[in-house]
């Protein structure tokens, strides 16, 4: 079985390109809204968490023509879908109740798929804490992309009773403060790592990774990224 090439591009989006299958970009962003460049990669499926948040849904932006599939959607139908040779699941997730930018929490879709026998889940753009269902969903999850910075996300302690309750193998963060990303309360990936021991994270020191299902550890660790300039 071969691997993955798993980039950040910053923020929630990432590319995920296996050896074989689609190449997949998750929640592309509007690049003056969030701070990161341009997402200059092209995908054959772009997954997003809504189709109303400029700095989750930009799959307009993505070179190419490739297949979009949103997961709040797939969450509110059948819960499972698949497009461009890919199948996701998807539970429903509401944003953070004082998010300035809306009067009301906007809904939005954590989502999850399969390749290369690695088991990937995405957070989306949730801000409150789990339910017990919305827990459950992650079990089994060998790569978590988790929001871990706070602010205008769901808050540390309720990220980590999740993570606590399903142990995903491979925790790689996301959505956290850096000197590009612009939202000034949002917390520096510092925060979310006093949570672990220092023994069981990894600095890539890179913006791409490769993973194979055989480098997915049996205990939970941490693995941060820089995003791609």
């Amino acid at each position: 079985m071969g691997g993955v090439r798993i980039t950040w591009y910053g923020h929630a989006a990432f590319g995920v390109v296996p050896d074989q299958g689609p190449r997949v970009i998750t929640d592309p962003y509007t690049p003056a809204g969030v701070g990161y460049p341009p997402i200059r990669d092209s995908a054959d499926l772009v997954l997003v968490s809504s189709d109303d948040d400029d700095a989750h849904c930009r799959a307009d932006l993505i070179a190419g023509t490739p297949a979009v599939l949103n997961a709040l959607e797939v969450a509110l139908g059948a819960g499972e879908a698949t497009k461009a040779g890919l199948t996701v699941r998807a539970i429903a997730a509401a944003e953070w109740d004082g998010h300035p930018d809306r009067a009301v929490p906007g809904q939005n879709g954590m989502y999850r798929w399969e390749m290369e026998g690695i088991r990937f889940a995405h957070m989306g753009d949730v801000g409150n804490p789990l339910t017990s269902a919305q827990q459950g969903f992650f079990e089994g999850t060998d790569v978590l992309f988790a929001l871990a910075g706070g602010y205008l996300t769901i808050l540390l302690p309720d990220l980590m009773e999740m993570i606590e309750r399903v142990r995903p193998k491979l925790i790689i963060p996301m959505h956290f403060r850096t000197l590009t990303y612009r939202p000034r309360n949002t917390l520096w990936i510092e925060s979310f790592l006093q949570h672990f021991d220092p023994s069981d994270v990894d600095f890539a020191c890179d913006h791409t990774v490769r993973l194979c299902a055989a480098d997915i550890p049996t205990q939970t660790r941490v693995l941060v990224m820089d995003y791609l300039r």
